[in-house]
């Protein structure tokens, strides 16, 4: 039987399906709802520095005895996580380095594992079940669906042994639902920890304008308004990075999800101009040439996208970074969103390379833009004066860091709640300087 959450009610969205609505006013701030994962992964790069089973983050982990890749802040939470964590443990120890799943294969074994021993609806579940997440495997196209097949037969590879696996449709359909509603779980500086699903938030419908910002405490996700919201308001948030002009979002809207929105800042295309900002020149820049360097701009990125996945050698992405940005900087003013995401990756790679100075100084350059470009409480900017912050910190320039600290708490006590353990934290250093 279907139950509810408070202040909220589950309705047919038009044009979209189904959605939350909420039944009550919300300032923004406010908690709507706190939704515990009905399964979760920690991605393998984060091994060892996180609880595999509570995603907190501390230097006194214990390790699985038999793999040696798992980590736990004690015995309890490794007995929490052994009913998913017995999936991997032995193949990991057979495979050895070609022990290598992908983070959905982990993710979907571990709803199968929960489903056969799930004996009723998870508190997860209040609104739609596992099971009543929507798919789009009939809109994949061939490039996608022989990604998922590649998916699938590593899946059994790693997992048949352990699992009692369903036949190929469910398996697809499910593999489908995953990539649809999963959510990506992030850190304060926005940091890829792992991914989850949550059938509730599952209703939640996409905006460009979002009413909404989710967040995490450990695995669990939280729901608060960004915007004040009366009763009948949707429950909005955005699937995508927002700082992209209209056109690029909904490619990207419509090659993840299979949709194309239609929200008021879609249809007016307002911060496009702004967003595409060309360099103030004596001569006007003709048409064909800003055209020109779009394309530039999305091909560089794609290539920058697929050059740090397969070889993610520093000095060669920040020469390409600077390469493109030089390109670019010929007719985009340093505001134009393409510039901010060539400084945005410069900035990351600078951090990895211990240049605190290259970091401060693309970091500097992104904040004035980000605040004008993304929607009010945005994580996007908070983490930006997140790192300028810590950055500042390591040169022992004082005044600067709490600066930055503190206009990141100014967004995070809006997103995170005032009394999470990243505020707390945050509280502490400012104290400190």
């Amino acid at each position: 039987m279907m139950g509810s959450i408070k202040g909220l009610e589950r309705f047919d969205s038009p044009g979209k399906g189904r959605g939350l609505r909420v039944t009550r006013p919300f300032k923004v701030g406010e908690l709507l709802f706190s939704c515990p994962a009905y399964s979760h992964v920690l991605s393998v790069k984060e091994r060892g520095c996180y609880c595999e089973f509570c995603f907190t983050r501390t230097q006194h982990l214990a390790r699985c005895g038999k793999c040696k890749k798992a980590f736990y802040c004690n015995v309890k939470c490794q007995k929490g996580d052994w009913a998913m964590h017995k999936l991997e443990c032995s193949a990991m120890v057979a495979f050895g380095e070609n022990w290598c799943p992908s983070e959905i294969s982990r993710l979907v074994a571990r709803i199968l594992a929960k489903k056969k021993m799930q004996k009723e609806r998870c508190v997860c579940e209040k609104m739609l079940l596992i099971g009543e997440m929507q798919s789009h495997t009939e809109d994949e196209d061939n490039e996608k669906r022989e990604m998922t097949e590649a998916d699938i037969a590593r899946f059994h590879r790693f997992y048949s042994k352990h699992l009692d696996v369903p036949d190929h449709k469910e398996l697809l359909t499910l593999f489908s639902q995953v990539g649809c509603n999963g959510f990506t779980i992030e850190d304060d500086e926005l940091s890829h920890l792992g991914t989850a699903v949550y059938p509730d938030m599952a209703l939640i419908n996409h905006s460009c304008l979002p009413s909404v910002i989710v967040t995490y405490k450990g695995t669990s996700a939280e729901v608060r308004a960004v915007q004040d919201m009366k009763p009948g308001d949707e429950v909005l948030i955005s699937y995508i990075d927002l700082l992209y002009p209209t056109d690029d979002r909904n490619n990207r809207l419509r090659e993840s999800y299979y949709f194309l929105c239609d929200c008021q800042e879609c249809k007016s295309k307002s911060k496009d101009k702004a967003k595409l900002k060309v360099r103030k020149q004596s001569d006007s820049i003709e048409p064909d040439v800003i055209n020109n360097m779009v394309r530039y701009a999305r091909k560089t990125i794609r290539e920058f996208q697929e050059f740090k996945h397969t070889k993610n050698i520093l000095h060669e992405l920040l020469e390409m970074c600077e390469q493109s940005l030089e390109e670019m900087g010929a007719v985009f003013d340093d505001s134009n969103v393409y510039m901010l995401h060539m400084m945005y990756q410069a900035m990351g790679i600078c951090m990895y390379m211990q240049d605190l100075d290259g970091a401060i100084r693309y970091g500097e350059k992104l904040l004035k833009p980000y605040s004008h470009l993304y929607p009010p409480y945005s994580l996007n900017v908070s983490s930006v004066y997140l790192k300028l912050g810590r950055l500042y910190l390591g040169l022992e320039r004082q005044s600067a860091c709490t600066s930055a600290l503190k206009k990141a708490m100014a967004i995070m006590e809006v997103a995170h709640g005032k009394d999470h353990f990243y505020i707390e934290e945050l509280r502490k250093m400012i104290a400190q300087k």
